[in-house]
């Protein structure tokens, strides 16, 4: 893991990229805590017809030590394994900033787009959820990023919304990241994958 993660704890990261007035009361924080523990139940299960974002569905797989240990070296390695994947955003979900990844991922699926008609309808389609004020999931961004996205709406390139995907990207890499790699969440991940989470329920 980097050197700049070492001693990072909660307590200390600026919650900049899931800053909700609601999250802070205890009641929530409770709701949060039990929602991550039934979820992990979820992704923990070697056989489960049950699923998290669609990718468990019928996969009897558990992620090995190794695989939950290699999240922890880089932020990319971590996007980069499809469970990996799964569990940040079960934790994002559980600080109620699930937004940021799912942005993330739509500026990564825009980009397999070529033709002009799928990009023209994809990027109004990540505007209208993510990026105009007051959309149902709208992300931080400054106006000069959002301005630069709404000027290039009607002519869109594989590169319209990769400035902001990349800001978004490092708010989680400095905020999220640190704070899922010091989570109960992760922790009880690493527990099960070295064969000690079976008393994990669903």
């Amino acid at each position: 893991m980097r050197e700049n993660l070492a001693g990072v704890s909660s307590q200390s990261m600026a919650f900049t990229d899931c800053m909700k007035p609601i999250d802070l009361s205890t009641e929530k924080k409770g709701i949060k805590r039990k929602n991550w523990r039934n979820r992990i139940g979820f992704l923990l299960k070697t056989k489960s017809s049950q699923s998290i974002l669609h990718l468990m569905r019928n996969r009897p797989y558990r992620p090995t030590a190794d695989d939950v240990n290699e999240w922890a070296q880089s932020f990319d390695t971590l996007l980069s394994h499809k469970y990996g994947k799964v569990a940040f955003c079960i934790f994002l979900k559980s600080e109620f900033c699930e937004e940021n990844i799912e942005f993330w991922t739509a500026c990564e699926d825009f980009r397999n787009h070529t033709s002009r008609k799928e990009m023209v309808s994809k990027a109004n389609s990540i505007y209208e959820e993510f990026i105009k004020s007051e959309a149902p999931k709208e992300v931080n961004l400054d106006f000069h990023t959002k301005n630069a996205i709404i000027q290039s709406l009607h002519e869109p390139t594989a590169t319209s919304f990769l400035a902001a995907q990349r800001k978004v990207y490092s708010l989680m890499e400095n905020n999220s990241y640190p704070r899922f790699i010091h989570s109960d969440l992760y922790k009880e991940l690493c527990t099960a994958a070295r064969g000690e989470g079976k008393h994990i329920k669903s």
